[in-house]
């Protein structure tokens, strides 16, 4: 099968680090670059082949630096700039890509930018932000009004999300001649390229319409995908991205397959990729659809990926994940964190490395780092989870029935230390971190699994060896099986030259599947179990098996 514009980041694997909880070097408790540095052979021995850096940038920290002061400093808690020069340097030296995450639809209340916005009317950055006289209805993400007052100008700033995240105004091109010298700033120092954080919010309907009332209070859709949106992109493309060999991805909230085509169609020249998390809500409604968990819908989970896989085949690329820093850990949501830990956390590294599309790895999901047992408002510290808690209590949740959803929901769960030995502090710092340690440390950790050559760790390397070496399961087309099993995830990836069936189950008990007759002579290249496989799996069992055409 021949394939249309080959690349790297096509071709790669991502490794996603959250700084403030990866390795602190300095002893304060708090993750930092030079901590990233001594743990480079360790991501490199992964196999993969490139490092996205949660925000990196100066930060109040309201939103854990997804609100940016400083958009050409380092957060002085991560280092310093020459810190980080070493940092590319190193990994550019391993053969590792660098992308950073890019927050530019809004920036902190402490930025020099919305000091000056804020102060009134008619100073050179009074529409650098979006001002109204009268807020309308629309409700931010982290709760409450999207708008908020300022005395001086007598007038509200919109906030999509924190009060403290003020919506830039993209509307006007000084702002956007900003960030494209931001991003020039840190291409010239020789990053790979940039994940767009909220990137679908950077136009909006300007004539602000009321969200409707059956609606959850959240600005969407006329906060999303407004109507210059790609006129913006393509600017972005023509005037900075076409200069450099990096990797562009979008973060997609609220988009369809169509809705996506147009940011990452080659041939418009806006975006590399994008991913998006509709696959992430199956059994964890919010906010409009109530608190309760609903328990995981398979067939639900299987449509949606399927309809992403299908429906962006010929029109771009996309990214898969199943943990990243605003998720929770999948082998607790999607696996079992007991009896079948190992098994299920092998099961689904098998699903994401056998999708079509870069796959995402988040730190610590090669382990099978698990969520964390939260139980008294002293161990939070994510901004979204203090508003569910308030939220759940406004409505009359007992502590405990509160308890058992911010567990399984809150993001804190992959923001907790990585967990690198059995020793203090999970081995990841010798002060006492910034956030608990997930007391699983002792059983979990990557000293122990390096140890092990059965480890969640090593069946990770495995399948991203494999991976690399079948062109198929790369650029091979995605064909759902068996789309109404309740237990088995059963699928086809086919390039014209191989075929690949993978067959997943989803369960802790036995399940049935009918391997199908041209695969009864394939050779096995994965799986969780050693026996040969068959129309019986074990719980959780996971493999694949490939057959020439």
């Amino acid at each position: 099968m021949r394939v249309e514009g080959r690349t790297w980041w096509k071709e790669g694997i991502v490794y996603q680090v959250w700084p403030r909880s990866f390795k602190d070097a300095d002893g304060d408790g708090v993750g930092d670059l030079k901590g990233v540095i001594s743990k480079l052979d360790y991501i490199k021995s992964l196999g993969v082949d490139i490092i996205w850096f949660n925000p990196i940038f100066k930060s109040p920290n309201d939103d854990m630096g997804y609100d940016v002061s400083d958009y050409q400093a380092i957060l002085p808690e991560f280092g310093t700039m020459e810190d980080f020069d070493e940092l590319l340097a190193k990994a550019h030296g391993m053969g590792l890509k660098v992308v950073l995450d890019l927050v530019a639809n809004h920036s902190s209340d402490e930025h020099p930018w919305f000091l000056e916005s804020k102060q009134s009317r008619d100073n050179p950055k009074s529409d650098w932000y979006i001002w109204r006289d009268k807020p309308n209805n629309w409700g931010a993400w982290f709760g409450g009004s999207a708008w908020e007052y300022v005395p001086a100008r007598n007038q509200y700033y919109l906030h999509c999300f924190s009060k403290k995240q003020p919506d830039l105004n993209w509307e006007n091109p000084e702002v956007r001649k900003a960030i494209y010298g931001v991003m020039r700033f840190w291409g010239d120092k020789g990053v790979d390229g940039f994940r767009f954080d909220a990137v679908t919010h950077y136009s909006k309907d300007l004539s602000f319409p009321d969200t409707p009332p059956d609606s959850t209070g959240y600005g969407f859709p006329a906060a999303l995908n407004g109507p210059h949106e790609h006129l913006y992109l393509k600017e972005m493309y023509r005037q900075v991205i076409r200069h450099y060999d990096w990797m562009t991805v979008g973060e997609g909230g609220g988009s369809t397959p169509e809705s996506t085509w147009d940011y990452v169609d080659p041939r418009r020249k806006e975006l590399d990729m994008v991913f998006v998390g509709p696959h992430t809500a199956v059994g964890r409604p919010r906010y409009g659809n109530g608190y309760d968990l609903s328990g995981f819908d398979l067939p639900a989970f299987k449509a949606i990926i399927d309809l992403w896989q299908r429906g962006m085949e010929h029109h771009g690329w996309m990214g898969w994940y199943l943990e990243n820093h605003d998720q929770v850990r999948s082998v607790s949501r999607w696996g079992n964190d007991g009896i079948y830990w190992k098994e299920s956390g092998k099961m689904l590294a098998t699903l994401l490395l056998f999708l079509r599309g870069t796959p995402y790895i988040y730190m610590g999901e090669e382990l099978g780092m698990t969520n964390y047992p939260f139980s008294f408002a002293g161990e939070v510290r994510d901004l979204e989870t203090m508003n569910d808690m308030k939220v759940l209590a406004e409505r009359g949740y007992a502590p405990e029935r509160m308890w058992n959803i911010i567990r399984q929901t809150s993001r804190d769960n992959n923001r907790t230390p990585m967990q690198w030995t059995n020793g203090k502090h999970a081995g990841f710092s010798t002060a006492s971190p910034w956030i608990g340690v997930n007391p699983r440390y002792k059983e979990i950790n990557a000293e122990e699994e390096e140890k092990d050559p059965d480890s969640i760790l090593w069946y990770y390397r495995h399948l991203i060896r494999v991976r690399k070496a079948h062109h198929c399961a790369i650029y091979g087309s995605f064909h759902l099986l068996a789309p109404k099993d309740e237990q088995v995830f059963a699928f086809t990836r086919n390039d014209g030259d191989e075929e690949l069936l993978v067959v997943l189950n989803f369960t802790g008990v036995h399940a049935r599947f009918s391997i199908p007759e041209r695969f009864r002579k394939a050779e096995r290249i994965a799986g969780n179990y050693t026996d040969t496989p068959s129309g019986l799996l074990h719980a959780y069992e996971a493999y694949v098996l490939a057959r020439k055409q």
